[in-house]
């Protein structure tokens, strides 16, 4: 499956388009069943991929997760379009395929230099903005709390079925997460 997304300038005007532009949680196009898998991959598409950039901080990884996720979801199409939501079971396919990527890269890391000291390369982006930042810094259960409960506006008990955990377990990642990201904006400005 092929990306969609163009040059990196296409690809950030889209980063930056409010959420009602492409769907909100809740409209009515995501209360019916997509008729068909192009129609869900043309409505979902857009917000998928903002959403795992925000989780991933990477477009090239976003794009890869998010082309699994809908590889996966097509090959079941079948069962998934007749599912209730969905929607839901894209994100929480496409949660669980960034998951694995990590856990790949964490034991090929341990492989070549042993077991390392709970440090993120990745997170050593020097070009993000503090808000950025701020996000990638957060537990990987927080900053995924964060993002679907308060950029893509799910509720708690939607984002909990897409992570496969509890809606109060939603609200206490997201609580704490936005309270680590409200300190830590806090000691950049200081």
């Amino acid at each position: 499956m092929a990306s969609t997304t163009g040059g990196s300038g296409a690809f950030m005007d889209r980063m930056h388009e409010p959420a009602s532009a492409v769907s909100e949680p809740g409209s009515s196009a995501r209360s019916s069943a997509p008729a068909s898998f192009e129609e869900f991959f043309r409505d979902e598409h857009p917000r998928l991929l903002r959403a795992l950039y925000l989780v991933t901080g990477n477009r090239q990884e976003a794009e890869e997760v998010m082309q699994d996720a809908f590889l996966a979801v097509w090959e079941r199409w079948d069962r998934v379009g007749a599912m209730d939501e969905p929607t839901g079971y894209l994100y929480r396919t496409a949660m669980n395929r960034h998951r694995s990527a990590l856990r790949r890269t964490a034991r090929a890391a341990r492989r070549v230099v042993g077991a390392a000291e709970g440090g993120d390369a990745f997170a050593q982006a020097d070009e993000r903005d503090a808000v950025a930042r701020a996000l990638g810094a957060l537990p990987r259960r927080q900053r995924s709390a964060v993002v679907l409960t308060e950029l893509l506006g799910y509720g708690s008990e939607e984002a909990g079925e897409i992570l496969g955990v509890k809606g109060v377990t939603v609200r206490a990642l997201a609580s704490q997460g936005r309270a680590a990201m409200r300190a830590r904006l806090e000691d950049d400005d200081g």
